[in-house]
């Protein structure tokens, strides 16, 4: 029997014996955030963490949590959406500046105090 390290399959060792491997396992981002909280409060060691959530110390890190807990983990509801864009308004609005900025040009220009030549 070949051994194929991708399959997640049990595979032959030289001396006969089968490695026993665990299926891949998926985290939901509220335990992942509560492992990042467990390590942001640097009261037990990594190697201790990782022994209590089941999970191997390279899997816990506290960068991660910087963004906002669960939202950075999975695309949760609860990040806040970013809001709509009115193209039209803003359309508006700087017309509105141009307008303004043109008549108090005109206006400085004809107290003499803006030279009309810019």
């Amino acid at each position: 029997m070949e051994f194929l390290p991708d399959s997640g399959h049990a595979g032959a060792c030289e001396s006969g014996e089968t490695i026993n491997r665990r299926p891949r396992r998926n985290h939901t981002p509220g335990f992942k955030a509560k492992v990042a909280l467990a390590a942001v409060k640097c009261d037990r060691t990594i190697a201790q963490l990782a022994e209590h959530f089941d999970v191997h110390p390279n899997q816990i890190t506290a960068a991660q949590l910087e963004g906002g807990a669960s939202g950075v983990f999975g695309s949760g509801s609860m990040a806040p959406a970013a809001p709509a864009i009115d193209v039209k308004s803003l359309h508006a609005k700087i017309g509105e500046l141009t307008l303004e900025n043109d008549f108090l040009e005109g206006a400085l220009t004809k107290a003499g105090l803006l030279s009309a030549k810019r």
